[in-house]
């Protein structure tokens, strides 16, 4: 499955649609207005499925992800010189970024290959293309994505 996660060019709060390859929407992810990041996913048929909180007061950027109000694990940036580092604990997962952080590719603790997230330059907003094999990942790999996205945010 190939999602292009997109953010609204004119949005107050964090604002996203995600489309699969035919271009249709398959999320959207609306902000909202409170102390730390905080974002909630919709399906295309506008149900919530899942939402990110930046977890405040930690040493080190920390989001808590929950796929349909059950938490399913959290992400932290971890600190080094080159290249960017992500402690995730869902579901055994590792993330390695390249040095410009701008790809991350994501695989469980066997090494077997989840999903690349990409960053796509020369956009006006925030636009990523995420290639998921497993379906069913889509929505825990797109949690991943927006919180990796969501801790950029706030060093720019």
């Amino acid at each position: 499955m190939k999602l292009l996660f997109k953010q609204r060019f004119f949005s107050f709060l964090d604002s996203y649609d995600i489309y699969d390859q035919s271009g249709s929407v398959v999320y959207t992810v609306k902000g909202r207005f409170t102390f730390g990041k905080h974002l909630d996913i919709y399906d295309a048929l506008g149900r919530h499925v899942g939402y990110l909180k930046q977890e405040l007061f930690t040493f080190r950027p920390k989001f808590n992800l929950y796929a349909n109000d059950v938490f399913i694990g959290c992400i932290t940036k971890e600190f080094t010189f080159f290249r960017p580092k992500f402690n995730i604990d869902v579901n055994g997962w590792d993330i390695q970024g390249d040095y410009w952080e701008w790809d991350y590719h994501i695989t469980d603790y066997l090494g077997k290959h989840i999903a690349d997230a990409y960053k796509e330059p020369f956009n006006f907003t925030d636009t990523y293309t995420i290639n998921v094999p497993d379906e069913n990942n889509a929505l825990a790999v797109l949690m991943v994505v927006l919180a990796i996205d969501a801790e950029k945010d706030q060093r720019d």
